[in-house]
């Protein structure tokens, strides 16, 4: 994998249930190893959307009966499990002098060798799993991130990913016929797609590539070299706001900086004031000029996709998310689930959350008297830009309220 999920945005652990995927809403097909016609669908199961769109879906390991997740992940250039996963359940693994990349860094892996992954309905063969530490990405959802599934799944068969009705569909590749209404992309595509899109910021305009990255909880991410030179912040009258953020990648924690561009064109479809995190490329992930940066499932999530990497394919049906209003809210509190708790784990200087009193350190207990110890309900009721939601907090064993003024990136 030449990148991890990337950044996803500043974000219970769930019981594991066994593999016999008791759940109302799916649709699945028995394992069977009878031929299937080309372009014949395998199977469909649910997933689960957490924030910024991303999409968590529910797998075994053969031998193992805990029930894993995974995120679905068109950035990652392979397969992977987490560390403390593979401890856990006692899984092998192979010292490799392989490196995998990330925007926060490098790093050598081992790797879970020949496994298969049971999913709902499909049995797949002879994987072999690279090895991360997801701990600091499962503290930021709130859930127990198990894994990552990317090219190594994708590219064995046709995957549609239905936003609305939160099903995964799998076809034998072959013939298929595209629903109207949709734009067919075309990516470059060996590991990770690589697609082309329309920039413009006042006076800039760019085509550029970037990557095709559904594991990512934002709208787009820039590296500051292609900023610099494409001059796309410095081209307007009026400079739009930049403000400094943490976001998190395959090294650990690391400074970005958030602000919003003018408009972004993905095919026939264009977005206006775009939400758009900027990040020094230290790692030379984006390979620039190659690639601008990459394209996240905040704006993805506003299609239906089907992935047909064996055409080298990506086709786009725009769902009832298409209008969805982007999340413009700042205050500069960084929290985590952490032990069971949802700690502060840093505060931006000059921020809402500084103004407010707010320290490192602190647990929050509930937000406006919500007590849920839910981190994604409490990140929603912390984004209504304008509002001055109160937080119920723990400091040094004293129970304390805070106020906090929900402040705008536009």
């Amino acid at each position: 994998m030449q990148k991890s999920t990337l950044l996803k945005h500043c974000w219970l652990v769930l019981i594991a249930i066994t593999c016999s995927f008791h759940v109302a809403s799916a649709q699945t097909l028995p394992i069977t190893a009878s031929p299937r016609k080309p372009g014949e669908l395998i199977t469909r199961f649910p997933f689960k959307q957490f924030y910024g769109g991303v999409v968590v879906i529910r797998a075994c390991l053969a031998g193992i009966p805990d029930t894993l997740q995974f995120i679905l992940d068109t950035g990652s250039a392979g397969i992977s499990l987490d560390t403390n996963t593979c401890v856990q359940l006692g899984i092998p693994l192979t010292p490799t002098d392989r490196i995998v990349r990330g925007v926060g860094g490098s790093k050598t892996v081992a790797f879970a060798m020949h496994r298969t992954l049971l999913l709902p309905g499909l049995q797949v063969d002879s994987l072999d799993f690279h090895v991360n530490d997801y701990e600091l990405i499962s503290q930021v959802y709130g859930l127990q991130v198990d894994g990552i599934i990317g090219f190594s799944l994708l590219s064995k068969f046709i995957v549609t990913v239905d936003y609305d009705e939160e099903t995964i569909s799998i076809y034998e590749k072959g013939p298929f016929t595209y629903p109207k209404g949709g734009h067919l992309m075309r990516p470059s595509l060996t590991l990770i797609p690589i697609i082309n899109a329309f920039l413009k910021n006042g006076k800039a305009q760019h085509y550029n590539r970037y990557y095709f990255d559904t594991g990512a909880g934002m709208c787009l991410l820039l590296s500051q070299q292609f900023v610099k030179d494409s001059a796309i912040l410095s081209s307007r009258k009026r400079q739009r706001k930049v403000i400094q953020t943490e976001a998190q990648g395959l090294g650990g924690k690391m400074t970005m900086d958030i602000t919003t561009i003018q408009e972004f064109k993905l095919g026939n479809y264009a977005f206006r004031n775009v939400p758009v995190y900027l990040f020094d490329d230290v790692t030379n992930v984006t390979a620039y000029p190659f690639l601008g940066g990459m394209v996240g499932n905040d704006l993805l999530r506003r299609f239906n996709l089907i992935l047909n990497y064996g055409k080298k394919e990506i086709y786009m049906i725009p769902n009832s998310h298409y209008k969805d209003p982007f999340d413009y809210s700042y205050t500069g509190l960084i929290i985590y689930l952490i032990d069971g708790r949802i700690e502060i784990t840093d505060i931006i200087k000059g921020s809402p959350a500084e103004k407010a009193g707010l320290q490192k350190g602190d647990v929050i207990i509930a937000v406006n008297n919500t007590f849920s110890g839910n981190i994604q309900l409490y990140r929603e009721m912390l984004k209504n830009v304008g509002t001055r939601p109160s937080l119920l907090i723990m400091r040094n064993k004293e129970l304390m309220v805070k106020k906090i003024q929900i402040k705008s990136i536009l």
